[in-house]
């Protein structure tokens, strides 16, 4: 009932906004001549509204006006700056820091009803990482994070629940991480901030990508931390890595090239659903399932791989890692096991609305009231 509430209050305060989203190819006559005849946003709705209906059938109609809407941020705090109250400025606009409010809360609730698991096998949440969001139905924005003394900016913004599966990668201290696909490199910065890693390789095969995650590095880290050999940052084709750095790394991201679904059908730069980029698009199951098979390459026995995409796409989620396991088992003799993460799901179910029923991971489905993601996660762990 209190979702129903919640859902008919969020569509009514978001109701001008759709509107005009839903007009945002009505162009004057006078440019209509250099408006595409089919536009890659249109063509990537049209294929969603066949893929994913059946997919996810009666959810899909509200996941569909979430996405068409706009999408929500998160701040995440850099413990880096050493600006003051950039935190406490943040409340007082009403945000709240998603990751240790709802930690504490739901344990709570989970511990009433008797859910949790025994204390020594209890996952943990780093609690150094930070992202403050403003409140369900709330659609404010942001300002422009404020550099300090030094130039390193306060705040990155991003997607919250991206930061996910940096949580759920659970980086304890002394480890050394592989990002695979680091650009542009807002999960690399949530993996800095826990002050846990000893070694980060952050690779993405894009040149000009791997440019802006450089100069992102550099507006969010000191000068010395950079220079201190901690950090590697490479172009390489990741899936090259799985043979050259076998069984290196204690914890591997494997945050993959995907359709982006969001920027699929609102955006046309760059837009996977062009004609010209069809065999490009029709090849990303393969080109992630390769990926992921490296980052497992790359992972020690009992090391943690969390793989991720901005999708919706059972293709291009649970069938990826299924077959990445299958593929891993009979071609390399690696054993991979995937993890449990309901638990996470049930500390952080206050802030964003999961899918139900997958067959492996999470899935965090955009809603009007929480209007974060497509974020899909899976965690393995390298048995042998």
């Amino acid at each position: 009932m209190a979702a129903h509430i919640c859902t008919r209050f969020c569509i009514n305060k978001f109701r001008e906004s759709i509107t005009f989203i839903q007009r945002r190819h009505r162009v004057k006559a006078k440019w209509a001549a250099t408006r595409p005849k089919f536009p890659a946003t249109d063509l990537a709705l049209q294929n969603f509204d066949t893929t994913y209906n059946m997919q996810l059938g009666d959810l899909w109609p509200s996941v569909r006006v979430a996405m068409l809407s706009e999408q929500k941020y998160g701040a995440l705090i850099n413990n880096f700056s050493s600006t003051t109250n950039v935190i406490s400025g943040l409340e007082a606009q009403g945000c709240r820091d998603f990751i240790n409010v709802d930690c504490s809360r739901n344990e709570a609730h989970q511990h009433s009803q008797d859910i949790l698991k025994p204390a020594d096998l209890q996952p943990s949440i780093n609690p150094d990482i930070k992202c403050l969001v403003f409140p369900q139905g709330d659609i404010s924005r942001f300002k422009p994070a404020r550099p300090d003394s030094s130039g390193l900016l306060g705040y990155y913004l991003l997607d919250a629940a991206s930061v996910l599966p940096v949580l759920a990668l659970d980086v304890q201290p002394g480890q050394t991480v592989l990002d695979l696909c680091a650009a542009p490199g807002g999960k690399t910065l949530a993996l800095l901030q826990t002050h846990t890693v000893n070694f980060l390789w952050a690779n993405d095969l894009s040149g000009s990508r791997t440019a802006r995650l450089r100069r992102t590095l550099k507006s969010y880290l000191p000068k010395e931390f950079l220079e201190e050999d901690k950090i590697h940052v490479t172009s390489i084709d990741g899936r090259k890595l799985g043979l050259t750095e076998e069984k290196s790394f204690d914890r591997v991201l494997v945050d993959v090239p995907c359709t982006t679904d969001r920027h699929s059908v609102m955006v046309e730069e760059n837009n996977l659903f062009k004609g010209s980029r069809t065999k490009e698009r029709q090849q990303l199951p393969l080109l992630q399932t390769q990926l992921l098979v490296a980052g497992i390459q790359a992972t020690r026995k009992g090391g943690d791989i969390v793989y991720s995409t901005c999708s919706l796409s059972q293709l291009q989620n649970e069938c990826v890692v299924q077959q990445a396991i299958s593929l891993a088992l009979e071609d390399l003799g690696i054993t991979v096991q995937v993890q449990d993460l309901g638990w996470f799901t049930q500390r952080f179910f206050d802030s964003f609305h999961f899918a139900s029923h997958l067959n492996v991971g999470e899935l965090v489905l955009p809603h009007l009231c929480a209007n974060f993601g497509p974020i899909y996660m899976c965690k393995l762990r390298r048995m042998s």
